[in-house]
């Protein structure tokens, strides 16, 4: 076959395509409106009313008749609600070691007794301190009566004042030594530095111990610390003292108000959460530290249009839909912000109430008038 007649081949398959692309693709007058050709679609509507004869789908002045069905445009709002698992802890817990080794004479409290701070947990033994005290009190009392002779001298003018300053010296020396001593006698001696319960108690008397030993754990769950993470666009929304519920993971359907006591100054990078601490009232003394909690807040939120998600339609400039305007159809670009299982929350020129597109968009171009299923012009089209 000769060259021309291929060329001439190809630009009849290629103008029959484009035809029937036109005529039969629904998508494709979107495309030519954004391409500026909306006379080709009124052309093939044209064709297709003259050749349909009393066709629904054509009418006169353009009117679409099938009817469409449109659907309310409501409003929904986005990061209204946060819930997190976080951690329990008390709100003060310390773990007990004796400043020095030795051996327990005795303990003094139980595990899961409520003390009081200054409560003596256990005892080490004592001779050595106690001998050492007492050897530190003579010390001193020599050396104040070592001082009172040299005062005594001093008067009469048989001592000098180099002596005397040597005597002062040496009994402020003797003094300390008995601090000394009195506060090695007394760290023999374990209490309690916070008020709270006392844990299982891991040593019993009579075994021996050392700085490193744990002598017992003491947890002051008055109130309970909940430190849990929130994402990163919740940062602006929480401030200390915000409030909060929480419930138990261990008492379901139990109901904990709190108030949020610490937010951490910087976000954890690599999961890009931010530390939130919460305090919870423990009047009961129903909770333990280490507990597991739903924790869950309340925000004000940002709010967009809601449409139904048969209304988005996309085209060559992105996301739009077909809005009802004064009974005509507007084509109104959208911006997706969530997706829902019944609804999309969009940024675009559309208010509560407004009606858009969601079945039949098939017939609707730019500017064309609806037939809206259910309206009275609707039925009288159908009878």
């Amino acid at each position: 076959m000769a060259a021309w007649k291929q060329i001439v081949l190809a630009i009849v398959i290629a103008l029959v395509a484009a035809a029937g692309w036109v005529l039969f693709v629904p998508s494709s007058r979107t495309v030519l409106a954004s391409w500026g050709i909306d006379w080709a679609w009124a052309s093939t509507e044209k064709a297709a009313q003259t050749t349909g004869g009393g066709n629904r789908q054509g009418g006169r002045g353009g009117q679409a008749q099938t009817p469409v069905v449109t659907q309310t445009v409501t409003t929904g709002t986005i990061n209204d609600k946060l819930s997190a698992i976080g951690t329990g802890r008390a709100l003060n817990s310390v773990v007990i070691n004796p400043y020095a080794s030795g051996r327990l004479t005795g303990i003094a409290v139980t595990s899961g007794e409520k003390i009081e701070a200054g409560t003596v947990i256990a005892k080490l033994d004592s001779d050595s301190e106690e001998i050492a005290l007492e050897r530190a009190r003579i010390a001193q009392g020599d050396a104040e009566a070592s001082l009172e002779r040299i005062k005594a001298l001093r008067a009469s003018n048989t001592a000098t004042a180099v002596q005397q300053r040597e005597a002062e010296l040496a009994l402020d020396n003797a003094r300390l030594a008995v601090r000394d001593a009195a506060l090695a006698l007394d760290r023999r001696t374990i209490t309690a530095p916070i008020a709270g319960v006392v844990g299982i108690l891991p040593v019993e008397a009579g075994n021996y111990v050392t700085s490193q030993t744990t002598i017992a754990t003491i947890d002051d769950r008055s109130r309970i610390i909940v430190d849990f993470w929130v994402p990163e666009r919740f940062t602006g929304l929480i401030s200390v003292g915000a409030p909060l519920s929480a419930n138990s993971i261990a008492r379901p359907g139990q109901v904990f108000d709190g108030v949020v006591s610490a937010v951490d100054n910087r976000l954890e990078e690599q999961s890009r959460t931010l530390r939130i601490q919460a305090r919870l009232d423990n009047d009961g003394d129903v909770l333990r530290a280490g507990m597991s909690f739903q924790v869950a807040m309340e925000f004000p939120g940002d709010t967009y249009p809601s449409v139904d998600p048969l209304a988005i339609q996309w085209g060559g400039d992105g996301a739009f839909v077909w809005a009802l305007a004064d009974g005509k159809a507007k084509r109104v670009p959208v911006r997706i912000i969530q997706r829902n299982t019944d609804s999309v929350l969009v940024v675009a020129a559309l208010t509560a109430g407004d009606k858009v597109v969601t079945e039949g968009i098939h017939t609707v171009r730019e500017g064309a008038e609806l037939l809206v299923a259910g309206s009275e012009a609707a039925v009288r089209s159908g009878s």
